[in-house]
This record gives C-alpha cells, sequence and structure tokens, in this order.
C-alpha cells in the first residue's frame, strides 16, 4: 500500500525550513544562506519514505511584508498552508516564542479544522534541555499540535523520527513523481535559484533582495553538457556595479561557484554565462513574478 501527499513547512524567515527540507529529501533542492527571506516562491522537493512519497512544500517565510514581492511571497506561504495534507510550523529554539510565531500560530486558527498540524523546534543544540522543555510546554498551551518534535535540520538530529511520523499519517494512494524525482521546479528555475544563492552569498548589502535571476536560454550539446544561459535582474545602473566587481571579478567569482555546483547537481558539465540587466520596475513586472513562481496578484494590497 503506497501513500502520498503534501507537507507544507512554514515559520518566520531563516528558521531552517530550507535546510530542513533539503535535509529530508537528500540533495539541496531549496536556497539555503544566512540571509532571511531567501526562499521566494513555493519549492517542492520530493521524499521517499518505506511505501511513502513526501512531497515537501517550502514556503517563504512569513512576516509582515511591506513591498509588493513581500505580500506576494506572504501569499504563497499560507496558500502552500492551506493545499496542504500536513502543516509543519518550524520555530528556532535559540529565539523562543517571538511575536512573529504567536502571530503565526493565530493565522493557523483560520485552516482547516481536520489538517494536522506539528511542531518543529528547530536548532535544539543552541539551548539546554529544560529550556527546551519549559518553550514547547508554554507553545502547545497556545495551539492543539498533534505532535511535537525537537530537532536539529543542520545537523539532522531528530529529522528521520519527523519524517518516519509523516510517511505514517499522509493519505493513501499513488505516488505523483516518478521515484527518482526530487523536485517538481523545472531545472530551468532550480538553475536560477542556485545562480541566486550564490549573488546573495557574495553580496552583503541589501542588494540580493532587490535582484531576481532566471535562466533565458538552456541548450544541451551533442557532448552531454548544457550551455546555460541567465540574466541577472538588477533595479539601479549602482547595482550593476556591484554585482560586477571590480575588474568583473564578483561575477566571475558568482558563476564559477554557481557552475560548480549545478555540474554537481545535474552530473554533468556545465557552461555557464551570467548576463546583467538593468530592469528598474522589476518589483511590478508581473512577467517577473511568473518567472520566479509567485503569482502578481497576491501583492495587491
Amino acid at each position: 500500500m503506497t501513500r502520498c501527499g503534501f507537507v507544507a513547512l512554514i515559520g518566520e524567515p531563516n528558521a531552517g525550513k530550507s535546510t530542513l527540507l533539503n535535509q529530508m529529501v537528500g540533495v539541496k533542492v531549496s536556497i539555503v544562506t544566512h540571509k532571511v527571506q531567501t526562499t521566494r516562491a513555493r519549492i517542492r522537493g520530493v521524499a521517499l519514505q518505506n511505501e511513502t512519497q513526501i512531497v515537501f512544500v517550502d514556503t517563504p517565510g512569513v512576516f509582515k511584508p511591506r513591498r509588493r514581492l513581500d505580500r506576494a511571497m506572504v501569499a504563497a506561504a499560507w496558500g502552500g498552508a492551506a493545499d496542504a495534507d500536513i502543516v509543519v510550523l518550524l520555530i528556532e529554539a535559540h529565539r523562543g516564542i517571538t511575536a512573529g510565531v504567536k502571530e503565526i500560530i493565530q493565522e493557523l486558527e483560520n485552516l482547516d479544522k481536520s489538517k494536522p498540524v506539528l511542531l518543529a523546534i528547530n536548532k535544539i543544540d543552541r539551548v539546554q534541555s529544560e529550556i527546551l522543555l519549559s518553550m514547547t510546554q508554554e507553545i502547545n498551551g497556545f495551539f492543539e499540535f498533534q505532535n511535537t518534535f525537537l530537532i536539529s535540520a543542520q545537523r539532522g538530529h531528530g529529522v528521520l523520527d519527523l519524517k518516519l511520523w509523516l510517511a505514517m499519517e499522509l493519505p493513501t494512494g499513488p505516488w505523483l513523481y516518478p521515484e527518482d524525482q526530487i523536485a517538481d521546479l523545472p531545472m530551468r528555475m532550480i538553475a536560477a535559484e542556485i545562480t541566486r544563492e550564490k549573488l546573495t552569498l557574495r553580496l552583503h548589502q541589501e542588494l540580493p533582495y532587490q535582484l531576481t535571476v532566471e535562466t533565458e536560454d538552456w541548450q544541451e550539446r551533442k557532448d552531454g553538457s548544457a550551455r546555460i544561459e541567465q540574466f541577472i535582474y538588477v533595479m539601479r545602473d549602482g547595482h550593476k556595479g556591484i554585482v560586477l566587481g571590480n575588474k568583473g571579478e564578483t561575477i566571475k567569482a558568482i558563476s564559477m561557484a554557481a557552475r560548480i555546483e549545478l555540474e554537481e547537481f545535474l552530473g554533468r558539465k556545465v557552461h555557464l554565462f551570467l548576463k546583467i540587466k538593468v530592469r528598474e520596475g522589476w518589483l511590478e513586472d508581473a512577467q517577473r513574478y511568473s518567472a520566479i513562481g509567485l503569482d502578481f496578484k497576491d501583492g495587491n494590497t
């Protein structure tokens, strides 16, 4: 008897949702950086556990939106939760029950009451056990979670227990994806996310939140390699210089890091070409939202 279903990971920015998704799937399918709000679209990673196919939905972090892009990201997060069979709220042990966590819990009350909601307290290696126990008791007083798991997504502690529980609770039914498929994002979008991660890691200003990456062209070569051309969209001419760096050193380093990871991910040689384009109003461009997997209309006030 096979099982299959969707599990939405929700929480504040930087709670570790992408790290948990990657740990569950076994490879990196979601962008992971030290900066918050790096996941923009709903990214689905596919994991297998015994006879169960678990489709994890890594949602953007839930935060107070200010711009259209922010509003579209938050809408995508709650849309992922509403559509899922099971919801997992991820919070950081060392940050405790923040105002943001309390707001998320209030929103959880609006979900279908029959939908199981789990609590996963992440980064447990950062706090003492008595603090964890107290936090677990307190937060379960705010909401009736079906189960609570103490985990370290980065180290893998407690992750298998959570995965096994999910595998047993998802509905029976046929698998939705081939056994060897690990994500349902188009490869063009995964490639763009890999490059955007390298940009975010390299650029430490506010700039990463004002740029996006799109795969413009993908050609399969006769020798088995892939030629990938990507556009990096920035808001102003001044941003272009930051991405290029002195004598083009920054863009070269980003291109090399992205190419190496793409080759590892695809298992073959990659020829990566990056171009920078200034598009002042891309944050108000419906076509750009569609390209990164967001609904432009959800950004309306």
